[in-house]
């Protein structure tokens, strides 16, 4: 049996490591092959800079999306968000409800639970990066996370339009209910925009009017967790999320002042490839030990909650107990 000397594996490691941080911030990567590429390279010949790695994504993750808040029209978010803010905020208390349930059933581990909740109620990855550093997630609780929303995020992209056309849907109500359902923004863009300009236009005005609870969200869950550890009694450091304030401050700047319309769609592009990298660095801290330990528990979660957000969804907009006007 052929067997590989330390220092040529940890060579090759590295050699891949590079290679695989280059692809990531190559604009035609998606995010959810970043991940899983990572995971490949960790997996297999394994990650000798673990530590390093593990440095920089606590690092680039806050100022992902801090940039990403560059690509926010607050008019236009404030505009669509103010008419559903009530079922919006109600959404949402609901789908973080049901998770905490589903996690405590499942017996899924506390954080991993709460990101996947997070990133079902709001969207997708972006909300799962903005709370990671908050709850001070691990590397593999962060991984499994993501994972879960990309893989039921690309399904929902393929499916949601077809079962739109047999639900009889038309193209506002269609656009809402992706938004509500749907992960991440990317996907809710490509789903409208498989059924109609004007379900296009409703679900991203909708799904980013949804995006901006992040913030609220955010501080409230740091709220919890500097309370938790309070009454535990052992006060480790709650990482305060200066970032957010960040994102709104950029949001604001390119709202507010046309000339900087045009940088910020750069910086919003830039911080989006950041967050590729950042994430393909999350998928290189994986371990075999980690993924056993946590089995398919949190995809069943994921699941199971997605399963029900998308039918209650459905239900409530074909019944016209949400509408858009």
């Amino acid at each position: 049996m052929t067997t590989f000397h330390p220092e040529a594996m940890r060579y090759a490691s590295t050699t891949l490591l590079i290679l695989g941080a280059g692809f990531a911030l190559a604009p035609i990567t998606p995010a959810a092959a970043a991940l899983v590429g990572g995971a490949l390279i960790a997996l297999t010949v394994g990650n000798p800079w673990q530590s390093r790695t593990r440095t920089w994504t606590h690092q680039l993750l806050p100022l992902a999306v801090v940039g990403l808040g560059a690509d926010m029209n607050l008019r236009a978010v404030a505009k669509a968000g103010l008419h559903g803010l009530g079922y919006t905020a109600i959404s949402i208390l609901l789908v973080l409800a049901l998770g905490w349930w589903l996690a405590r059933l499942m017996k899924v581990e506390r954080d991993a639970g709460v990101l996947i909740s997070v990133g079902t109620a709001i969207c997708g990855g972006s909300a799962i990066a903005a709370v990671a550093p908050v709850l001070r997630a691990k590397e593999h609780e962060i991984s499994i996370a993501l994972a879960t929303v990309f893989l039921l995020n690309a399904v929902a992209l393929v499916i949601f339009p077809p079962i739109g056309h047999a639900a009889g849907l038309g193209q506002e109500a269609f656009g809402l209910w992706s938004a509500l359902a749907i992960h991440d923004t990317s996907s809710v863009v490509g789903a409208g925009l498989a059924y109609g300009p004007r379900a296009l236009e409703v679900a991203t005005t909708v799904k980013l009017a949804r995006a901006l609870w992040i913030v609220p969200l955010t501080l409230g869950i740091g709220w919890l967790v500097a309370r938790r550890n309070e009454a535990s009694g052992d006060d480790p450091p709650v990482k305060k999320p200066w970032f957010i304030a960040g994102f709104l401050v950029m949001a604001a700047l390119v709202t507010f002042v046309p000339e900087l319309h045009a940088p910020g769609h750069l910086v919003a592009a830039i911080a989006r490839r950041v967050l590729v990298l950042t994430l393909f660095l999350i998928g290189a801290g994986l371990s075999r030990e980690a993924l056993r330990s946590v089995g398919l528990r949190p995809f069943m979660q994921g699941l199971v909650l997605w399963l029900l957000v998308g039918s209650m969804g459905l239900a409530a907009v074909k019944l016209g107990m949400l509408t858009t006007g």
